[in-house]
C-alpha cells in the first residue's frame, strides 16, 4: 500500500504515545484519521490540532477496546458515521512488569482482551472490505519482546507474541491480493507505558513515538511482513536463533528481573 493521500486510517490507542504518533503522520501525508481511544476529551484536542494543521478529516470515537464486545461497537460506529477505512492500525496495548502472580487474573484477563482479542475482531471485521476494494494496510503494534519469552512480563510478551505469529499469517494469506499486513516492533519507547507497566527503564535506551510511527508507515508502504525499530533491537530479535532457548530464558529473565519496580 504505496500511495496514502486521501485515504483513511483508524487508529486505535490514538489519544497517547505511538497512536497519536500514528495520527499526526499520517495526517501529514493526507491521510484522514479515526481515532479511538477511553479518553474522548484527549481525542478531541489531539483532532483539533490535526484541523488547524493538516486539510483531512478527523472522526473522533471513544472507545474502551479493553471491555468485551468493544471491538464490535466501534466497528458500528463507523459504519453509522459513512466511513470507510483504508488503513487499521491497532496500536491499543497495555503491559504490566512484575511477577506472573503479582498482578490480577482480571488484569491479566484485561490485557489479553485489549492487545490480542480486539486486535483480532478489528482485523476480522474492517478486513473483508479492504478485499472489495482489492487494496488496504494493516499496522499492528507488536513488540521487540515477541521474538522471546520474557519472564517479569510473561502476558504482555506472549500477547505480543500472538500479534506478530497473527500479522505474519495473514500477511502470507492476503500480500496476493493487494492487502499488506505489517507487525511493527519497537523497544523501548518514550510513552506512558512505563509508568503503567510498573517498569523501570532507567539507563535502557528509547526511541521516540514518531520515530516509530515513520518507521510503521515506511515498512507498510514497503510491503513489509514486519519491522524492527533500531538496529541493536534487531541484533536483540536475534539471540533466539543462535542460543539454546533455555539460555535466552535466563538472559531475558535476569535483565528484566532487576527492571521491575518492586512493590
Amino acid at each position: 500500500m504505496k500511495n496514502l493521500i486521501n485515504k483513511t486510517a483508524l487508529i486505535t490507542g490514538a489519544s497517547s504515545g505511538i497512536g497519536e504518533a500514528f495520527a499526526y503522520q499520517l495526517a501529514k501525508l493526507g491521510v484522514n484519521v479515526i481515532i479511538t481511544a477511553r479518553s474522548e476529551q484527549k481525542l478531541k484536542d489531539i483532532a483539533q490540532r490535526i484541523k488547524s494543521t493538516y486539510s483531512v478529516n478527523v472522526l473522533v470515537l471513544s472507545e474502551d477496546l479493553a471491555a468485551k464486545g468493544a471491538a464490535e461497537s466501534l466497528f458500528h460506529k463507523i459504519k453509522a458515521e459513512n466511513w470507510s477505512v483504508d488503513l487499521l492500525v491497532n496500536n491499543a496495548g497495555v503491559g504490566k512488569w512484575a511477577g506472573f502472580l503479582e498482578e490480577t487474573v482480571e488484569n491479566y484477563e484485561e490485557m489479553i482482551e485489549l492487545n490480542i482479542t480486539s486486535l483480532m475482531k478489528l482485523t476480522y471485521l474492517i478486513l473483508p472490505e479492504m478485499l472489495r476494494k482489492g487494496e488496504g494496510g494493516i499496522i499492528n503494534v507488536a513488540s521487540t519482546g515477541s521474538f522471546q519469552p520474557c519472564p517479569y512480563i510473561a502476558v504482555y510478551c506472549a500477547s505480543k507474541a500472538f500479534v506478530l505469529s497473527f500479522s505474519e499469517a495473514l500477511y502470507g494469506e492476503y500480500r496476493s491480493k493487494g492487502i499488506t499486513v505489517t507487525a511493527l516492533c519497537p523497544g523501548n519507547t518514550a510513552t506512558g507505558f512505563q509508568s503503567y507497566a510498573n517498569a523501570d527503564t532507567r539507563g535502557m535506551r528509547s526511541d521516540t513515538p514518531e520515530r516509530v510511527a515513520k518507521e510503521g508507515i515506511a515498512a507498510l508502504q514497503k510491503g513489509k511482513s514486519y519491522t524492527i525499530v533500531g538496529m541493536d533491537n534487531y541484533f536483540q530479535s536475534l539471540l533466539p536463533r543462535f542460543l539454546p532457548r533455555k539460555a535466552v530464558i535466563n538472559i531475558v529473565g535476569g535483565m528484566m528481573g532487576k527492571k521491575v519496580n518492586k512493590k
